[in-house]
């Protein structure tokens, strides 16, 4: 805020118009005859936001508002009398009566002025004060009924003299102070001779609240005005003299910075005479270190290059210290400097099991790369990429593959990334510039060589600061990664050497141009018995050494975990499984912390005691009484789930109705489905007719949460047939698999997700199609045993596996009305 802004007599001035009319300071015959003129009974009010008029005052007001602007146009053609009143509210654009102060000011327009931008401009003079009654009117402005505002009477005593004096003095003060306000301010406040208008004329144009100035104008003795405004001026003029202290300090200050540099350079000078300064010494140990780096020859002439520079600097210079990182920078970075791998493939293959059960494809692409780098001694490393759902270990296997191969482990999570400079490094020329995270990553592992885990690499962002996966594409190209440029480093740096793992939990979201650059391996959900090993060898460990329990102390029988998965956890991985046995351990430590005697080997009994009911129901499949609905298989972002596709038919004309929040392929699945079915009603014995006499309705549950995808078209096939016919499905029977108008069944995706959700549902047999048969040859033979699996090619064949010939019980009649002939 400006000093003019604080105390601002710039209204002070005399006006003059464009008619040349003079308005000089009020005296106080003016003052006199102004109070003697009666308030009008009605006024027309014009709000205003950010000021006070009072009487005598002539200020200059922008008028904005529709309504303010037609009610000036009209009183400036009329008797140009307006009453002016504040608003409670500054903030509120068109006040209503209620919203208006109790107490106002009748204003004379003296002039209206037409701005060149636009704005309507209207000069007025406050010339008494009055009192809002009532409202008269709203539209098309604001009419109220009046009264006037009667002053009260007081003494002026030698006090009140002495009061008024203290506050010309004062003001003149601060005006001698405020070198922004114009001498002439000093001299208009020495001319005013009424009290009443002195006092107006400073509230008017001080730097006080809005509620401050609304207080003054509403008391009606004139000395309790005068000594507010005292007290007003009084703490303007502390301010202002506090701040001349403040700026003559700032002076001091500078004055002492001019100083120190002056004598900074003469120690300087003195310090060359001695022989040398720390700048030398600086400069000559970031010279022996870099003639120690293992640096390739461009580097090393790039170096030097940028130490000569430096040389060449004012230590002074702001861009000194941004020399100095630059060159650290490149000194600290692991050029040509390896960790020594451990080839020994047994031991390599002994730590992968200790920490991981099962994940067989990713433990052998591992000893594979590790076989041929120990023959080879010299390969670019593979750029792997972890698929899967959420608690399966993708994350943590890359600290097990850096602990395999004696390598150093880095891990920058990529999760909400927009800034390509996060990537890439921002350029050395701007304020702040920083290297990317793949460099900075390098110079804290110290070696070239990492184990590089970029994690949650579909869920990398993009907007106007750049697209990071597309800068990605250098550093996870084997054949352009040898040399990556960094914007902040400058120079190519060999990232071949570096072993990048990239987690995903989906591969829609990676651009496709990231995926080609990546060797896709994935890693799906775990089978119950699965869980129960990695449960019992990992995960109940790992909680008893968190809380600090004995091996003794608390025993796990399989049985007792397998109770655990099944009731209270729904998930292809193990992160859940691992909440629930830390509850179980904490139950555990409670007792021991407490003294209290328990039996070490836990029972359902416990269980439920500590986790509570169970809150899944191990048993989903809903039955087979009731025709048309289906038990589908489905894909989700964490694993596999079962879903229920739901068929009714209604009387009606033929229509077709999907519910359950279904996108569009899902429901285009439905449309071919009653498509097929219509055209080969006969084969599957239904009266055409049906269909032109019931509506269909298609639902399938949990209708808050979005389906989409072609795998659903075989269930929802079977759902209308079932419905159609009113035939059971065969009990325990899921199917999945897309569906086309020429009756072909195609292969669909997420097979061994989808055969893990059917294990957890009590599913005995699966319907898929032929070409899924090499996904079930992928899954452990064991792990299967209990499925029973169908493959098909065309719908028909899903139809008679999947309906029997018995009818539900209390069918629906589907039976066709004929209606008469005339």
């Amino acid at each position: 805020m400006s000093i003019k802004d604080q105390f601002d007599f710039s209204n002070a001035l005399p006006i003059i118009n464009e008619d040349t009319e003079f308005f000089p300071l009020m005296s106080q015959q003016d003052e006199d005859d102004m109070n003697g003129e009666e308030t009008p009974e009605v006024l027309s009010i014009l709000p205003l936001r950010n000021t006070v008029l009072f009487p005598g005052v002539v200020i200059p007001i922008t008028v904005g508002r529709d309504k303010s602007i037609r009610l000036i146009k009209e009183a400036y053609k009329g008797d140009r009398i307006i009453g002016v009143v504040s608003q409670k509210d500054v903030s509120i654009e068109d006040p209503t009566f209620e919203q208006l102060n109790s107490v106002g000011t009748v204003a004379h327009i003296i002039k209206l002025l037409q701005m060149p931008d636009g704005n309507t401009t209207v000069i007025i003079q406050g010339k008494q004060r009055f009192n809002l009654l009532e409202l008269v009117q709203s539209e098309p402005y604001i009419k109220v009924k009046v009264s006037k505002f009667e002053e009260a009477k007081f003494k002026k005593d030698k006090e009140f003299k002495a009061l008024i004096a203290s506050i010309r003095e004062m003001s003149a003060q601060i005006i001698q102070l405020s070198p922004n306000i114009p001498s002439e301010a000093g001299l208009a406040l020495k001319n005013i001779e009424s009290t009443s208008f002195l006092i107006n004329f400073i509230s008017s144009n001080m730097n006080a609240e809005m509620a401050d100035k609304q207080k003054m104008l509403q008391m009606a003795n004139l000395r309790d005005r005068a000594e507010k405004v005292m007290e007003l001026l009084t703490l303007e003029l502390q301010m202002l003299e506090l701040k001349n202290q403040i700026q003559s300090k700032v002076r001091i200050d500078l004055d002492k910075q001019q100083r120190d540099y002056f004598l900074n350079q003469q120690l300087k000078t003195i310090q060359e005479e001695l022989g040398g300064n720390s700048t030398d010494i600086e400069y000559n140990a970031l010279e022996a270190r870099g003639n120690k780096k293992k640096w390739a020859s461009s580097v090393k002439e790039h170096f030097n290059k940028e130490l000569e520079k430096l040389g060449r600097m004012n230590p002074a210079a702001p861009d000194y210290s941004i020399q100095m990182n630059y060159l650290e920078l490149l000194l600290d970075l692991p050029w040509n400097e390896f960790s020594k791998d451990n080839f020994d493939l047994k031991r390599a293959q002994r730590v992968l099991d200790k920490d991981h059960f099962g994940l067989e494809k990713v433990k052998q692409r591992i000893i594979e790369y590790l076989a041929v780098l120990k023959l080879k001694r010299n390969m670019k490393a593979p750029i792997l990429c972890l698929v899967g759902p959420p608690g399966v270990g993708k994350t943590s296997l890359g600290k097990s593959i850096a602990k395999a191969l004696n390598r150093k482990y880095v891990r920058i999570a990529l999760g909400g990334v927009r800034d390509e400079a996060e990537i890439r490094g921002h350029r050395k020329t701007y304020i702040g510039a920083m290297p990317g995270r793949i460099i900075q990553s390098l110079k804290k592992a110290g070696a070239a060589n990492p184990v590089f885990v970029l994690d949650e690499i579909d869920k990398v962002g993009s907007d106007h600061r750049g697209d990071p996966s597309s800068a990605l594409l250098e550093v996870l190209d084997p054949e352009q990664n040898n040399a990556f440029n960094d914007h902040y480093v400058e120079a190519d740096y060999d990232l071949s050497n570096v072993l990048f793992i990239a987690t995903a939990n989906s591969l829609n979201t990676i651009q496709p141009a990231l995926l080609d650059r990546m060797e896709i391996i994935e890693v799906n959900g775990y089978t119950i018995e699965e869980k129960i090993e990695i449960a019992r060898k990992y995960l109940l460990p790992k909680q008893k050494e968190q809380h600090g329990i004995k091996t003794k102390d608390i025993v796990l029988k399989p049985a007792l975990i397998e109770k655990v998965i099944e009731d209270y956890t729904r998930e292809s991985g193990v992160r859940s499984l691992e909440k629930k046995i830390g509850s179980l351990v904490r139950g555990v430590a409670t007792k021991i912390a407490m003294e209290e005697t328990y039996e070490p080997t836990l029972t359902s009994e416990d269980v439920e005691r500590i986790l509570g009911a169970p809150v899944f129901d191990k048993d989903l499949y809903e039955g087979n009484e009731v025709a048309g609905v289906v038990t589908g298989l489905a894909w989700t972002s964490v694993g596999g789930d079962i879903l229920f596709i739901e068929a009714s038919l209604s009387p009606g004309k033929g229509k077709l109705t999907l519910t359950g929040n279904l996108g569009d392929v899902m429901k285009e699945s439905a449309v071919i489905a009653l498509a097929y079915l219509r055209s080969h009603a006969e084969q599957f014995g239904i009266d055409y007719e049906l269909f032109d006499n019931f509506d269909v309705h298609v639902h399938v549950p949990a209708g808050a949460t979005p389906k989409d995808g072609p795998s659903a078209g075989v269930t929802m096939l079977t759902a209308l047939t079932s419905a159609f016919t009113q035939r059971k499905v065969r009990p325990n029977l899921a199917m999945t698999g897309e569906i086309t108008l020429r009756g072909k069944v195609l292969p669909v995706g997420g097979i061994k997700e989808k055969i893990l959700a059917a294990k957890r549902a009590n599913i005995k047999e699966i319907i898929l199609c032929k070409s899924n048969r090499k996904d079930i040859l992928e899954i452990k033979e064991s792990y299967v045993k209990d499925l029973k699996f169908h493959y098909v090619s065309e719908m028909r064949e899903v139809i008679d596996l999947a309906l029997t010939a018995e009818k539900v019980k209390n069918p629906q009649d589907l039976t066709v009305k004929k209606k008469k002939q005339d």
